[in-house]
This record gives C-alpha cells, sequence and structure tokens, in this order.
C-alpha cells in the first residue's frame, strides 16, 4: 500500500547587519510554504528524501556565506563613497583633544570612534601622539605640530592642514582629499596608500617622502603642486620628485 505526503522545506531569513568595519550576518529559520518534491511515496526511499532536504539546506548556507562575504568586501566605504558616519556629539566637552590610543596603533583599531571632526586644534602641539584612525573631516589643524605622530587610516577630507609639520610622521592609508596643506612639511613621512586628490599643495615640501609609485604619479598630477616651502625653502613640485615641467618659449 502507497501513500503521498507534502514535504515542506524551511527557509532561511537573511538579515545583514552593516558595520563601519564589515558586515555580519544572521540567520533565522521561519516555516515557509514552498515545497521540494512535493509529492513522495511512504515506501520510495526516505534517506533519498533526506538526502535532498540537507542538499537544500547546503545551498541555502552556502548562499548566505556569499552574501555575507560580498557584503564585508563592499562595506568599508569612506566618507565620500556613501558611508554614514553618526553625528557628532557636541555634548562631549573633551571631543576635540589629542589622545594617544590605547589599543592598535598603526591599524587603527580603538575602542570607540576617534571623532574630531570640525575641531578647531590649530597651533597646538601633537608631537609623538598615535591618533591612527581619527575622523578629523573638516577640522582645523593649521600649525599643528604633528612631527613623529602616527596616523594611519585618517578620514580628514577637507580639514586645514596649512603650515602643519608632518616631519618623520607615519601617515599611510590616509584620506585627505579637498584639504588644504599650504605650506605644509611633510619630509621623511610615510604617505603609501593616501589620497591628496583635489587637495591644495602649494609651497609644501615632500622631501624624502616616502609613498609608492602608483601615490607619487597621482601626486604629481595636482596642479597646485608648486611654489616653495617658505620654512625649508624647498621647491615643491621637485621634493615630491615630479618631472619639473618647463614651459615651452
Amino acid at each position: 500500500k502507497t501513500c503521498t505526503r507534502t514535504m515542506m522545506a524551511s527557509s532561511r531569513g537573511l538579515v545583514v547587519l552593516a558595520l563601519a568595519s564589515g558586515a555580519q550576518a544572521y540567520i533565522a529559520s521561519a516555516p515557509s510554504a514552498l515545497p521540494t518534491r512535493a509529492v513522495a511515496r511512504c515506501d520510495a526511499r526516505p534517506l533519498r528524501m533526506a538526502a535532498e532536504d540537507t542538499s537544500i539546506q547546503r545551498r541555502l548556507a552556502s548562499f548566505v556565506g556569499g552574501l555575507a562575504v560580498t557584503s564585508s568586501l563592499l562595506l568599508p566605504l569612506t566618507a565620500d563613497a556613501g558611508f554614514q558616519l553618526p553625528p557628532i556629539d557636541k555634548t562631549d566637552k573633551n571631543r576635540c583633544e589629542f589622545k594617544n590610543s590605547a589599543m592598535g596603533q598603526s591599524n587603527a583599531a580603538k575602542d570607540k570612534l576617534y571623532d574630531l571632526r570640525q575641531c578647531d586644534m590649530s597651533g597646538q602641539d601633537a608631537k609623538g601622539y598615535d591618533i591612527a584612525g581619527a575622523i578629523m573631516l573638516e577640522g582645523n589643524f593649521a600649525g599643528v605640530g604633528f612631527k613623529e605622530v602616527t596616523m594611519s587610516k585618517v578620514l580628514a577630507q577637507r580639514a586645514n592642514f596649512d603650515g602643519a609639520n608632518f616631519a618623520n610622521a607615519v601617515m599611510d592609508r590616509g584620506t585627505y582629499k579637498g584639504s588644504s596643506f599650504i605650506g605644509a612639511v611633510l619630509t621623511n613621512t610615510v604617505l603609501s596608500g593616501s589620497d591628496f586628490t583635489n587637495a591644495d599643495l602649494t609651497n609644501s615640501d615632500f622631501t624624502d617622502a616616502y609613498m609608492g609609485d602608483f601615490d607619487n604619479k597621482n601626486l604629481c598630477k595636482n596642479p597646485t603642486l608648486t611654489g616653495e616651502n617658505p620654512i625649508t625653502g624647498a621647491d615643491t613640485r621637485a621634493s615630491a620628485a615630479c618631472k619639473i615641467v618647463t614651459p615651452k618659449k
């Protein structure tokens, strides 16, 4: 004697929580009315039916894992690429202060967001500080002493660094799009992977700065890379090891 029954598969709902440092995927199970092999005979290979159900679960797990990996690759974006930073906490009276990292140093690991957005810290001294990972958008850091500072992976778009001294600083993988470095000293700094797109580099000094060939080519495309540093007297374009263009007569 044979009989039939309907096999119901459990669906997997995917919830992706987007975080600044990546993504985490969570799977919640809930019954659904999606049949798999809707009709099967009670006496026809129950082991095969179990194997098919296991296969479906594995495919779902693989699909979820793929989404999680894709999300983790796409989410760590800068503010210019659409990543939304949290609102500035203007109730924190100690927010606009230079503080050493208590954690990962050049890896920019922090136990909380190091937020220096829109801070006026001009003329201060940050020599030797570790401010890696700081959010410095639209801040005023004109004339700050950044000698020997570690500021890897900072977000510093549209900030003011005019006349600042970055001698011997580690500034790799930073984003300085649209910022101003007029008259700044960046001698013997580590600049590999940093982005100076649309930054004003007039009268700056890049003597002995370390950067890769690709970074150097992009830096040399900046039309503001001109003038002479008022402190060191170095020719700005020559200090960045850029080709000197002689105007045609």
